[in-house]
């Protein structure tokens, strides 16, 4: 490469922020309650380890009031002493304050609901009463010697005088941060940034905002709050959550570096922590998903390697290595030449620059239907189209069709040109590649009987190209072996290419 494009990628001119931002993962609690989602103890100590390890500056890991389950890992993540600030979520009840506390904890989110909607159909409670509930959870859990972080549950649809008031009371309580939720997701970031200003003029105390994702806005929210001055960001790994999830734990950390000059977690950290939450809740990351998703670092279309291979920058924004990532140019039917040279030359592979369009054209032509092709495949293929451009074609194949089906003979037809004389025969067998192997022997008077046959899938998956080896016999002149071989998506077609291949090696050889 000409060089990597990444000198000076850091800060975004014009962009700045004040102060520290700190991430609030809420993955071991609102991630877990991602429908289908149910992790075990260990699952949830073994994850808040890895949080922390990463560096986020609070970690949610459940609901202590919930389940016994939840109050074993807290007491576990108490014992084990983690660096990252514990928190439970609590509603706004002596009973759940009394549930984390003894757990041991130090914090406790403390929450309830604020928008006339919630008061009137889930609550149905006056404002008035929830200010007492607000006023008496906060002085208790003070009273208790833990810190609080409030929380207006649907604070992004309440008519901001009484928001205000709500925070003002848990404040005046004793709760040292204020949070936002946009519970169902439906701020616009000028909105979230406009709401975050005015509570940031009207209330002195640090403000967290929990943004979920249900017009997938929820990382722009997140940002804007930053921008008008929260300092605190609350996230999952992976985008989990309800619904349509909460802003991701990685997406906010990298932009946050990228844009802001912010350092808040390891962003080397950011890929495995992906993976293992994945595998650990069952849900899978969309290949497309930033990142951490397959395709994130993935180019196959020939123009775009074509500019990653002169410059990375052309079409990265960020090295992948930046999140413990690396670069993958996948082979497929968008591939050019300039993609194939540098893969294989990366695999040790040497292959003549004359044969490339020829090793395209066979690849283009095994990716119809989007089959991507593997580093072990793209091996294969190269090295039997070598094999093949060493061999004479004296006989070729000009026609070939198998009928098979359930109750149906297996009946193959073929026409092949030997020595310019053309042939037609039909034979059948007990499948279809014996059916093919018989009619092609008959065309040429059974002059070749097929010796042995090896069938290898490349890759094992279940669209995996299979790698055919045939050893044939001739009959007529001294009984030599002739060996063929090819690879290819269908076992028939590719088994027939094999043997075509043994059938030209053993006429070269005997002309």
């Amino acid at each position: 490469m000409s060089g990597n494009g990444y000198d000076g990628l850091g800060v975004v001119k014009g962009r700045t922020i004040a102060g520290a931002v700190r991430i609030y993962d809420t993955t071991l609690r609102d991630g877990e309650q991602s429908p289908g989602i149910s992790l075990t103890v260990d699952d949830k100590v073994s994850i808040a380890h890895m949080l922390d390890a990463l560096g986020v500056s609070c970690i949610e890991a459940g609901f202590a009031a919930s389940s016994e389950a939840d109050r074993n890992v807290f007491q576990q993540l108490v014992t084990d002493g983690l660096r990252a600030d514990l928190y439970s979520l609590s509603r706004c009840l002596r009973d759940d304050i009394d549930a984390a506390h003894g757990c041991g904890l130090k914090h406790v989110h403390l929450f309830i609901a604020t928008s006339d909607i919630h008061l009137k159909y889930k609550l149905k409670m006056s404002r008035d009463e929830v200010l007492s509930k607000i006023d008496d959870s906060v002085t208790y859990a003070i009273s208790k010697g833990m810190e609080v972080m409030f929380s207006c549950e649907d604070a992004t649809r309440t008519e901001y005088g009484f928001l205000k008031e709500a925070f003002l009371t848990a404040v005046n309580a004793g709760a040292s941060i204020i949070d936002i939720p946009d519970t169902v997701g439906v701020s616009m970031p000028a909105e979230m940034y406009e709401l975050v200003s005015m509570l940031s003029r009207d209330i002195d105390v640090p403000i967290a905002v929990h943004c979920h994702n249900d017009l997938g806005l929820a990382v722009a929210n997140s940002l804007a709050a930053v921008e008008a001055g929260a300092s605190v960001i609350h996230t999952c790994v992976n985008g989990l959550g309800e619904r349509s999830g909460n802003a991701s734990t990685e997406e906010v950390a990298l932009n946050l570096k990228l844009n802001y000059g912010v350092d808040t977690i390891d962003l080397t950290g950011v890929d495995r922590i992906s993976k293992i939450v994945s595998r650990y809740t069952g849900y899978p990351v969309a290949y497309n998903k930033p990142l951490v998703g397959r395709n994130a670092f993935s180019h196959e279309s020939g123009i775009h390697v074509h500019g990653i291979l002169n410059n990375a920058a052309t079409y990265e924004p960020y090295p992948p290595e930046m999140i413990g990532r690396s670069r993958d140019i996948a082979i497929g039917k968008h591939s050019g030449a300039h993609s194939l040279k540098d893969k294989l030359s990366a695999m040790g592979i040497s292959f003549p620059d004359e044969r490339l369009g020829d090793l395209l054209e066979e690849i283009k032509t095994l990716s119809v239907g989007g089959k991507e092709i593997t580093d072990i495949e793209l091996a294969a293929v190269a090295e039997n189209l070598l094999w093949r451009g060493r061999s004479e074609v004296h006989v070729r194949l000009d026609e070939f069709v198998v009928l098979t089906g359930k109750n149906v003979t297996p009946t193959a037809t073929v026409t092949v040109t030997v020595d310019g004389v053309s042939r037609t025969c039909a034979m059948t067998g007990t499948g279809p590649v014996d059916a093919a192997v018989n009619a092609i022997r008959a065309a040429l008077d059974n002059r070749i009987s097929f010796e042995e046959l090896r069938l290898e899938s490349i890759t094992g998956g279940s669209d995996s190209l299979c790698e055919v080896t045939v050893l044939v016999r001739d009959t007529v002149v001294d009984g030599h072996i002739s060996a063929g071989k090819a690879v290819g998506i269908d076992i028939v077609d590719t088994t027939v290419d094999a043997f075509m291949q043994a059938i030209n090696r053993d006429y070269a050889r005997s002309r």
